[in-house]
C-alpha cells in the first residue's frame, strides 16, 4: 500500500483523529528494533512502536510462538469461566508486586479500575464523602472519562466537559500544594512516578514520600501509574523502586503484552478487598490469548535481563546525547531514567527534527515544538544505540543549518 492510498482510505472511512501526528509512511513489518515500510525503507525504532508499547522489540519470537500456540488452542473465554493463562498471569504478576490483580486491555482501563477501587475503598471505610482523588498537573492517565478527569492537562478536557467530579490537580513535585490538597475526603492520590507524555519529568523523592505519608494519615490509597514506566523501562522493574515508597495500587499496560493489548491493575490489601463480585469487570480482560502473550513477555524480560539492559544502554544513550549537547547549541537539556529520555531543544524545531530523523531512518517522538522523546525498545543493543546516536547527530547537523 502506498502512502497516498492510505491517506485516501483514512479520509473516506476513519474518524478524523490522527492525521496531524501520522508519519508519511505505511509500516509493513517489524523485527527487533527495526521496522520496514511498504516502500522497503528500513527504520531504527526509537519509539517502541509508538508510545513505548513494543518495549521487547517487534515480533519477539518467544511472544509470537506463545500467541500462535494459544491461538491454535483457545482464543477467548469470558470471565464466567476459568482459563489457565489468566490465572498463571495473575500468579506471575503477584511475584513482582505482592497483591491481587484485575486484568484488562489498556492503560486507560487499568487506571479506570484503580479509580473505581479507590472510590469503593473510600466508601466502605468512611462513607460517600470520601471520594476525592488528587493527581498532578501535566499528568496523563488515559482518555476514558475517569482517566481523563484525573489527567492534569486542560487541552485534553476541552469539548468533553462536564468531566466526572471529585478530582483535584496539584503542580508536580510541589509538596506544599499536595499537603493542601489531601484531606480526610481524599480516597486516593494518583501519580505517575515519572511524567511520561509531558516529557520525562521524574518525581522528586520528597514528593512521593509526602504522598505516601499523606495517604497514610488520611486513610487514602496511593496509586502509581506505571503504564509507561513499568516492567523495566526505567532500569528498575517498576519506577517506584527508584524511591523509598511502596504504593497500594499500580497500573500496568504497554510493555506487558509485548505488542498485544493487555493492561493490569494490581492492589494490595486492605485496598484490594474493597472490590466485591460485580463491582467491576471486563469482557476481554485476561483472555487466554493476551494472557499467554503477557506471560511470554514477562519471561523474556527475565530471561534476557532487559531491566538491566534498559539501565545500561539507556545510560549509553544519555552519555552520547550529552556529548552531542557539548558540540551543538541546539540541545538545551536532557532528562532520562533508563530508556525514557527527553531532549529539550533551544529552538522550536522538534517537528523538523522528527522529519529529518525519519528521512535518515530513525523514528522518534516529539512533545510540543521544542522537545524530543526517545523510547527505544529495551532489547536495544549497544551497537544499535550507537547507530541511533549517529543518526541523531546527522539530523542535528541538518536541522541546525535550516
Amino acid at each position: 500500500m502506498k502512502i497516498d492510498e492510505a491517506r485516501a482510505l483514512e479520509a473516506s472511512h476513519m474518524l478524523n483523529l490522527y492525521p496531524p501526528i501520522r508519519m508519511p509512511m505505511v509500516i509493513a513489518r517489524g523485527e527487533g528494533a527495526r521496522l520496514w515500510d511498504t516502500e522497503g525503507k528500513e527504520y531504527l525504532d526509537f519509539v517502541s512502536g509508538g508510545r513505548a508499547v513494543t518495549g521487547l522489540g517487534h515480533c519477539h519470537p518467544k511472544i509470537v510462538s506463545a500467541i500462535c500456540d494459544q491461538a491454535h488452542t483457545l482464543l477467548h473465554m469470558s470471565n464466567d469461566f476459568y482459563t489457565e493463562p489468566q490465572l498463571r498471569l495473575a500468579e506471575r504478576l503477584s511475584t513482582l508486586f505482592p497483591g491481587r490483580c484485575f486484568l484488562c486491555n489498556s492503560g486507560a482501563e487499568a487506571n479506570e479500575a484503580a479509580i473505581k477501587l479507590a472510590r469503593k475503598h473510600g466508601y466502605v471505610t468512611a462513607g460517600p464523602e470520601k471520594c476525592e482523588i488528587v493527581s498532578a498537573l501535566k499528568s496523563f492517565h488515559g482518555r476514558t472519562f475517569g482517566a481523563l478527569a484525573a489527567t492534569g492537562q486542560p487541552k485534553y478536557h476541552r469539548g468533553f466537559e462536564p468531566l466526572p467530579q471529585g478530582f483535584k490537580h496539584v503542580p508536580f513535585n510541589d509538596v506544599e500544594a499536595l499537603r493542601r490538597a489531601v484531606t480526610p475526603r481524599t480516597c486516593a492520590v494518583l501519580l505517575e512516578p515519572i511524567l511520561g507524555e509531558s516529557g520525562v519529568y521524574p518525581a522528586e523523592p520528597a514528593f512521593l514520600s509526602a504522598a505516601r505519608d499523606l495517604c497514610d494519615a488520611n486513610g487514602a490509597a496511593l496509586i502509581l501509574d506505571e503504564v509507561q514506566t513499568g516492567l523495566g523501562r526505567t532500569g528498575k522493574m517498576f519506577a517506584y523502586q527508584h524511591y523509598d515508597v511502596e504504593p497500594d495500587v499500580i497500573t500496568l499496560a504497554k510493555a506487558l503484552g509485548g505488542g498485544m493489548p493487555v493492561g493490569a491493575m494490581m492492589a494490595r490489601d486492605p485496598v484490594a478487598s474493597a472490590f466485591e463480585p460485580g463491582d467491576h469487570a471486563a469482557t476481554f480482560g485476561g483472555g487466554p490469548l493476551p494472557a499467554a502473550a503477557a506471560l511470554a513477555a514477562l519471561q523474556v524480560i527475565e530471561d534476557e535481563g532487559l531491566v538491566d539492559n534498559a539501565a545500561i544502554v539507556g545510560a549509553r544513550l544519555v552519555q552520547g546525547l550529552e556529548a552531542l549537547r557539548e558540540k551543538n547549541e541546539l540541545i538545551a537539556e536532557i532528562r532520562a531514567r533508563g530508556m525514557m529520555i527527553a531532549v529539550d531543544l533551544c529552538q522550536p524545531k522538534a517537528m523538523r527534527f522528527k522529519e529529518v530523523c525519519a528521512d535518515l531512518g530513525l523514528l522518534i517522538n516529539t512533545v510540543g515544538d521544542q522537545m524530543l522523546r526517545l523510547l527505544p525498545p529495551m532489547i536495544l543493543s549497544a551497537e544499535a544505540a550507537d547507530t541511533g546516536l549517529g543518526l541523531l547527530e546527522e539530523a542535528m547537523a541538518q536541522v541546525s543549518t535550516d
